[in-house]
């Protein structure tokens, strides 16, 4: 992601970006943290961060990447292959993610979109299972015009789908108050579903219900790398863990 709201950031002017950033900050945690939180540092991008220089952003201390692959099912990031491969060719283990748009279509038809457009995933150690960028809507109502039920089947869908597509449970990227308004707060993805949580502040906050602990933290828009900033809660080691769903 380029930044929460990040498509309509994407195609709004310079005043509509301000005003987009202030309500992003809002919501997120009006206060950045100020410093890198603990956990080993990592990063994600879109297409508004266009071709990174992998280099100086591997020399700078990131060791992981989340890289914007889709949208809905029409949308396919430009630079993805550049973001993807660069990434992996530093030595950074590297995951996809997709942006939901759940007014859209099925959960099952964006998964097998994102499956076919990046999204997969190998067992080489170096790939992180795809995530869903599930949040704000940047297009209209926040919440997509779904019910609270309706859209934990969505979610459901999305995620049932992309582990039969992969073998692999979804990373979930939110925020707790678009979780708490949008799913009614619920648990039942905690179990399988690593989280991946949006909070601009010195402290995480109160954490989507289920969830014991995080397992990304996405906490400033900017910083020592291009997009935003990230932390995994854990160590390398661990990190390579998850990216091989055990040993390798």
């Amino acid at each position: 992601m380029n930044r929460p709201l990040r498509s309509a950031l994407r195609a709004a002017t310079a005043a509509l970006f301000a005003t987009a950033t202030f309500a992003a900050a809002a919501v997120l945690g009006a206060t950045p943290a100020s410093a890198a939180p603990a956990g080993l540092p990592g990063m994600d991008v879109s297409s508004y961060q266009g071709n990174v220089n992998w280099s100086a952003a591997w020399s700078n201390g990131a060791r992981f990447a989340y890289v914007k692959a889709t949208e809905g099912t029409g949308y396919t990031n430009p630079y993805f292959a550049q973001q993807y491969n660069g990434s992996y060719n530093v030595g950074m283990i590297r995951g996809a993610y997709h942006f939901a748009l759940p007014n859209r279509s099925t959960g099952a038809a964006q998964a097998n979109y994102f499956v076919d457009h990046g999204g997969g995933w190998s067992k080489d150690g170096k790939t992180l299972p795809g995530a869903l960028d599930i949040e704000y809507n940047p297009y209209g109502a926040t919440c997509y015009g779904l019910s609270q039920a309706s859209m934990r089947s969505w979610i459901a869908s999305f995620v049932n789908q992309y582990h039969a597509r992969t073998g692999r449970w979804a990373t979930i990227y939110t925020t707790t108050d678009w979780w708490s308004t949008c799913t009614g707060n619920t648990s039942q993805f905690a179990a399988n579903n690593p989280l991946w949580i949006a909070r601009y502040s010195s402290s995480v906050g109160t954490l989507p219900a289920g969830w014991p602990t995080y397992s990304f933290w996405q906490w400033s828009s900017s910083g020592t790398f291009p997009g935003d900033q990230n932390v995994w809660n854990g160590s390398l080691d661990r990190l390579k863990v998850l990216a091989c769903n055990g040993p390798c």
